[in-house]
């Protein structure tokens, strides 16, 4: 069907319900043959500044029309669009004349469902596994006996990155001769492998694996300093355990799924859902904290002498195994059973920057200089708190059973604590703006470190007066802790991190793509590893992670102020910046109202737009010209 737009000296395009229902209308002055295309084709030559498309249309400003009397001044402009061009020429708001009507389920195309709803669940399995192996290998490393938390700092840096270094080279390798399916499998069917042979095979192994005497009589040599490095030779299967599930979040989160989901998703599609797996992330966490909870909690219906944790273990990789194959499953099916979009092959130039050049760009902003204070204060500051928690938390919990059940707790609170914050931060966000938001995190931090690091330096005085409410000061210790790494990783998951990513906007392209790159070269990693090196040095100084808390307490005041004066600068800088960025659109806006006019429409003395029939008109187009 054709679309009809009738003019008087001035051809306008309106976008209203009531323009487009009229476009669907015939023209009563068109014949069938007119209406239905059916001219013969015509060689194509200029007539009054228009041309005569190989249909027989008339062009103007790349509309076609079929009426041969369109702009005499005798009868009424009446411009008969074909449909070609109608179908060339989107409407402002988006939709094309001639879109095609695809099968919707609760107002959401079929095909768009079937890519994210097979997503969606692949993400929450990913994640189930994920809070099941998280709590699991702090269990395994912390509870261990010969060994504490002072050796998450060292296993962090010494064993974690250079594996997570390592397998990132062989992935650039594999990638490289591998399709991006076999890819898939090829990564992600060795951690399921290695999560299954370590709850059944490795792990009721262990006793007769490790160097227990070996580990013992090295930690006598050299002393109890000592006891974190050599604590990752004694137990080095649960390190590597460990390890398998530190990549399990970076692999096969960050690579696999959100590469599987930006390669088979449209912007639109992601604008508008990928906002929903954060929810749907959250309420995994909440289940897997639920599972973790029960199976740890087993020991109490199991005889003296049985091993509950083994048992436990052995469960929880079960369900590990069962939803890897789960992944892999919605993976081959999407492939098999959905069209996926055409990409450009076109490829943006990438700025490749070595370290010391991200040093030198970071150095020279300003603005690239906050932000990424702002990303290596929250990685020094959660690790400086977390690994003397957890510290604190064996000490109450020395059982891997009871251990593992408080931690399953932790989870779930943690789950409906950001579920909670990101249902929020949206309100926080259009209420108090960008500043507020992105002072929340460390504010949170802050207050909740000084009331942890308080019970621990201060617990004797403070012991009498908490005893009245139950509880001994450790245990204090404990729940503060465990608030401070709740609300903390809540404000960071719904407002630091957007905070983060909106930074960037505002920003020239330039600046905003080698800014990313080396924040992404230089802050991650120095975020991660500086608040491991920091406890490394105190701890083989003071001789323990105890002896160190008073000085790790002063440390993290310091970063927190420094956190706190970036994100106050920033928050200036960001705002100049918007401000500069809504006077560009308000100027660009005002700037491309341009007329369409057609060939016997001329001006008066005064400007006016007149029409052969004499009227003035001084309407403007709605519709952008295409040169």
């Amino acid at each position: 069907m054709e679309a009809v737009i009738q003019t008087k000296g001035l051809l306008s395009l309106p976008s209203n319900p009531q323009t487009r229902a009229f476009l669907n209308k015939p023209s009563p002055h068109q014949s069938l043959r007119q209406r239905f295309h059916l001219s013969n084709p015509l060689k194509p030559k200029s007539t009054n500044g228009f041309s005569l498309n190989v249909d027989g249309c008339k062009k103007f400003q790349g509309f076609a029309a079929t009426n041969p009397g369109l702009f005499s001044a005798s009868k009424p402009k009446l411009l008969h669009v074909c449909k070609a061009s109608a179908a060339a020429a989107p409407l402002p708001g988006g939709a094309g004349y001639g879109d095609v009507e695809t099968p919707k389920f609760m107002g959401i195309e079929v095909l768009t469902l079937k890519k994210i709803v097979p997503l969606g669940l692949m993400f929450f399995c990913i994640l189930f596994n994920y809070t099941i192996l998280r709590d699991t290998k702090d269990v395994l490393v912390v509870t261990a006996q010969g060994s504490s938390a002072e050796i998450i700092p060292f296993l962090k840096t010494w064993v974690n990155l250079p594996m997570a270094i390592g397998f990132m080279l062989l992935y650039t390798k594999l990638a490289n001769v591998l399709s991006k399916k076999a890819l898939f499998y090829t990564v992600i069917l060795p951690f399921i492998a290695f999560f299954g042979a370590f709850g059944f095979v490795l792990y009721p192994l262990s006793g007769y694996v490790h160097p227990t005497a070996l580990a013992d009589r090295l930690l006598e040599f050299l002393g109890p300093r000592f006891l974190g490095p050599l604590a990752i030779m004694r137990i080095w299967s649960f390190c590597l355990f460990y390890v398998m599930a530190e990549l399990w979040g970076s692999v096969v989160v960050s690579v696999l799924f959100w590469g599987f989901a930006n390669q088979i998703t449209t912007v639109d599609e992601a604008k508008k859902f990928y906002p929903l797996f954060g929810l749907g992330a959250n309420v995994a966490l909440i289940f897997s904290g639920r599972t973790v909870k029960y199976f740890s909690n087993m020991r109490k219906h199991l005889g003296p002498g049985v091993d509950g944790w083994a048992i436990s273990l052995k469960y929880m990789m079960s369900i590990v195994v069962l939803m890897g194959f789960a992944i892999c499953g919605l993976y081959w099916w999407v492939n098999t059973f959905v069209p996926l979009p055409t990409r450009s092959k076109k490829k943006k130039e990438k700025p490749n920057m070595t370290t010391m050049e991200s040093l030198k760009f970071l150095a020279s902003s300003p603005y690239i200089r906050d932000l990424a204070t702002l990303v290596v204060a929250y990685g020094i500051s959660i690790n400086l708190v977390e690994v003397t928690w957890k510290s604190k938390l064996k000490a109450q919990f020395p059982s891997p059973n009871e251990y593992s059940s408080f931690m399953g707790d932790f989870s779930t609170a943690t789950g409906i604590a950001t579920f909670t914050m990101m249902l929020l931060s949206q309100w926080i966000f259009n209420k108090y703006g960008w500043g507020v938001a992105a002072k929340i995190t460390p504010t949170v931090l802050l207050l909740t470190g000084v009331g942890f690091f308080s019970l621990i330096l201060f617990g004797d005085p403070l012991g009498p007066g908490l005893m009245k409410f139950g509880i001994t000061p450790l245990l204090a210790a404990v729940y503060v802790g465990a608030l401070q790494n709740i609300f903390s990783k809540s404000a960071k998951y719904s407002l630091f991190d957007p905070c983060k990513e909106m930074a960037y906007i505002p920003l020239d392209e330039d600046t905003k793509v080698k800014g990313k790159a080396a924040i992404d070269v230089v802050c991650n990693p120095l975020g991660k590893s500086g608040g491991a090196l920091i406890q490394q040095f105190m701890i083989l100084t003071f001789g323990s992670l105890a002896n160190s808390t008073p000085y790790l307490g002063g440390v993290l005041l310091v970063i927190v102020v420094a956190w706190l004066g970036a994100a106050k600068s920033l928050d200036t800088q960001f705002t100049a910046l918007r401000q500069e960025e809504e006077l560009e659109k308000e100027m660009e806006r005002a700037a491309v109202k341009i007329q369409i006019v057609s060939s016997d429409v001329d001006t008066n003395e005064n400007g006016q737009l007149v029409s052969d029939s004499g009227s003035s008109n001084s309407g403007e187009s709605s519709f952008p010209r295409n040169d």
